[in-house]
């Protein structure tokens, strides 16, 4: 790949920079932004990824060098999967890339093929996602033509489209010919994953990033955001605000500063909604104080999740809002223990009925069930969802 010394990129944007409105770029407008992948004169992927500390851009905030050692461990010939199902209905980044800048992931996931010398690139994809899909397929064409993904076959996989289904190992056992549910139980996808074999899991901005990284450098992405969370993330920002949609910004940008991205709010806001269905509530005194980052949300019992921000906007029921997500997060159960199969059903009609009628001994036992499901799931659905409703009843459980 050329190093594209003089290529110039701006600081911001960065995975939007080629973007163009309502078509995906060709390889040609691609190659003219990036230059064509060269996999005889790839970078030494491993050390740049460590240097530049990228983080997965999928939820778990995981770094990208430390999972791709952990494939590399291992004998067996492995594969990398990335994961563009996007089963959070607030985020929109995932499809973003795919629809309008395939080449960027893709030639992110020949990357990281290469260095881990597999031959084999799965792409899931929502069944939904039929933009997507025709993307990725008009990309894929292009590529074979020219012949510059070496030794690598890329398939694309469709996967039901449910809000589980977004989580690695439910991707992972689906394509294993199972359910798309999610376990936290080991084998992790990194020991065995798709066929059984190690399996590297990144999801679509991630591995774009990786192109990225692989062609201008550490240095070049730790010039924005933070020391401990470097680079850029994509945010999709809904609700009451002028320009929805999907903006790029530093880690470690206000939240106010990502509003403003987004050409600000159109009318006075009652709470922001930061990390989608997984994330938290904040009021807006909580919220003047907010950063995009780890570090700053965690606290105070949120994350990035899926950055994803809603800003909930005047007369909208607040809570009456956050028991249809409830409900939602309860159909979507992933079928496999107690707490999530029950116990979110209960939360959620409890919470229903709390919109409807103010009760503090309501609210009180929503509040004794979230803590007794939390912790208690084959897997962390219950857990994102329970910490949702509580963040829910936190800003707006008291009612005058």
């Amino acid at each position: 790949m050329s190093a594209l010394e003089s290529a110039e990129i701006p600081l911001l944007p960065r995975l939007l920079a080629g973007l163009r409105d309502n078509r995906p770029l060709s390889l040609g407008e691609h190659a003219t932004q990036y230059g064509l992948l060269d996999l005889r004169h790839r970078p030494q992927l491993r050390e740049l990824l460590e240097q530049s500390g990228l983080q997965g851009r999928g939820g778990g905030s995981f770094p990208v060098a430390r999972k791709l050692a952990a494939v590399a461990a291992h004998r067996q010939r492995p594969v990398v999967l990335v994961n563009a199902v996007e089963g959070e209905p607030l985020s929109g980044k995932d499809k973003v890339l795919l629809r309008h800048l395939p080449h960027l992931v893709l030639d992110g996931a020949v990357l990281l093929a290469a260095e881990l010398r597999a031959r084999e690139v799965v792409v899931a994809v929502a069944d939904r996602a039929g933009d997507e899909r025709r993307a990725l397929a008009a990309a894929l064409a292009e590529r074979s033509a020219a012949r510059i993904d070496g030794g690598v076959a890329i398939e694309v996989a469709v996967v039901p489209s449910r809000f589980v289904a977004g989580e690695e190992t439910a991707v992972v056992n689906f394509l294993n010919g199972g359910r798309t549910v999610p376990t936290a139980t080991p084998p992790r996808p990194f020991d065995r994953g798709i066929n059984g074999r190690p399996t590297l899991v990144q999801n679509a901005e991630t591995v774009a990033h990786v192109a990225q990284i692989a062609r201008f450098g550490a240095r070049w992405f730790r010039e924005l955001g933070t020391a401990a969370e470097p680079g850029t993330s994509l945010f999709t920002v809904t609700g009451a605000v002028a320009r929805p949609g999907v903006h790029e910004a530093p880690h470690g940008i206000a939240l106010r500063e990502l509003v403003e991205l987004a050409r600000g709010v159109t009318a006075r806001p009652q709470a922001f909604l930061v990390g989608g269905y997984f994330g938290s509530w904040f009021s807006p005194a909580d919220a003047a104080t907010v950063t995009l980052e780890e570090r700053c949300l965690r606290p105070r019992g949120g994350g990035l999740g899926a950055r994803a921000v809603h800003v909930l906007g005047p007369g909208q029921d607040g809570l009456a809002f956050s028991a249809r997500i409830a409900r939602y997060l309860a159909d979507e159960s992933a079928g496999q223990c107690g707490p999530c199969v029950h116990g979110l059903a209960a939360i959620a009609e409890a919470l229903e009925r709390l919109a409807l009628r103010d009760d503090p001994a309501a609210r009180a036992r929503i509040e004794r069930w979230c803590a007794q499901v939390g912790g208690r799931g084959a897997c962390r659905h219950p857990d994102g969802a329970v910490r949702f409703i509580s963040s829910a009843l936190g800003v707006f459980g008291r009612r005058a």
